[in-house]
């Protein structure tokens, strides 16, 4: 069973369905695998807990 962790801010829970939908067909059509068995784990950071760039994304 594959297994994928996307760590990102906080983004809108239409944009996570349809981000999971995708990773999962991605699976599907490369391994030829059931979606059943593909796992999608989405770890939120808010913007004040990280940094791109050198500065932190809250102050972007």
């Amino acid at each position: 069973m594959p297994v994928v962790t996307v760590q990102q801010g906080p983004r809108d829970i239409e944009l996570k369905r349809e981000l999971i939908k995708k990773i999962t067909d991605a699976f599907v059509e490369t391994y030829r695998i059931p979606a059943e068995t593909v796992m999608v784990f989405i770890e939120e950071t808010p913007a004040d807990s990280f940094g791109v760039g050198g500065k932190l994304a809250a102050d972007k």
